[in-house]
């Protein structure tokens, strides 16, 4: 989350009165994360994240709102979308577009145990399948034609060992993109960036998740790599956790069994997480875009999981 549009007090108090969410007690920019303009905002009512969207359109983004209603309504806890008079879910607030949901209970768990780890897989996997009757189809818009076309963009940035690393991944993931065995992965709606900062948990039990605006379609073993590279790994060295990543793919297997392409796909496709991360850190490090708030995230922390998972790749 960042803040690049300032919203006042009076101006987000209008704006909630509106939607009939209450009376506007207090407001608090959000710094984590870099997309949008996110607010914390408290009514009288409740307790609900304010967002001014910074990249995406008016005609992208019914299918991020959509899905998290969709999957609310099946049981999965993720942020509710408050909708107008009209039911409408998608705003409008400083003539950007605008959604407010609900905040989810509960911290984020940046230190995991296996147990957290648990949660995770199991829940993915309820996502994965409750999408399934979404009717709503968008493109993974951070997948591999987006890598193709901001390559070349960051290359100028690289050193030469880090311009033929990319550019060597780059080639490897448009090959194996175009081979039968990932054309016939399972796929569907996905978060695709399921990061530890955005699951909540309370009393060690997972609440819920948030953050849908990367989410797409894409294959189910895409989402799983993400986060097995993130929520089951040393951050300092990219190195596996053999416990918390045995924990994560029991618990997912246990609602959505893996196929054997999946399985056999897996080290490729966690290369393939590794190489999206890193290239969008190294975008918004060097094409940043100004913020009144905003932490960039490091780069060179997915550079070290990319070189992990070549070296020593995951096997099932």
């Amino acid at each position: 989350m960042a803040v690049y549009t300032e919203v006042s007090f009076d101006e987000a108090a209008a704006f909630l009165n509106a939607l009939n969410l209450g009376q506007l007690q207090n407001i608090k920019g959000a710094a984590g994360g870099i997309e949008n303009t996110n607010y914390f905002v408290d009514t009288d009512q409740g307790q609900y994240v304010l967002t001014l969207f910074e990249r995406l359109s008016f005609e992208q983004l019914p299918f991020y709102l959509h899905l998290m209603q969709h999957l609310a309504a099946h049981g999965i806890p993720v942020p509710d979308p408050a909708g107008d008079a009209k039911g409408n879910i998608l705003h409008e607030l400083k003539g950007k577009p605008a959604s407010v949901v609900s905040k989810l209970r509960g911290h984020s768990e940046l230190a995991p145990t296996a147990a957290h780890c648990t949660g995770v897989g199991e829940a993915l996997a309820r996502m994965h399948l409750a999408g399934l009757d979404y009717p709503r189809r968008q493109p993974n818009l951070r997948g591999l034609a987006w890598w193709n076309e901001t390559v070349p963009v960051v290359l100028p940035h690289l050193t030469p060992e880090q311009s033929s690393l990319i550019l060597g991944e780059l080639a490897y993931q448009n090959h194996v993109a175009a081979s039968s065995a990932c054309r016939t992965l399972p796929s569907g709606v996905v978060h695709a960036d399921l990061f530890r900062d955005n699951v909540m948990f309370e009393d060690g039990k997972l609440t819920g998740f948030f953050d849908f605006y990367f989410a797409g379609c894409d294959t189910f073993l895409f989402d799983i790599a993400v986060c097995l590279n993130d929520w089951c790994i040393d951050l300092a060295t990219g190195v596996k956790d053999d416990e918390r990543s045995a924990a994560f793919l029991a618990a997912y297997q246990s609602v959505r069994p893996l196929t054997a392409q999946e399985r056999q796909l897996l080290p490729t496709m966690q290369r393939a997480g590794a190489l999206r991360f890193w290239l969008s850190r190294l975008w918004d490090l060097h094409l940043p875009r100004e913020a009144a708030v905003l932490k960039a995230h490091d780069p060179s922390h997915f550079e070290r999981v990319l070189r992990e998972r070549l070296e020593r790749p995951y096997m099932l």
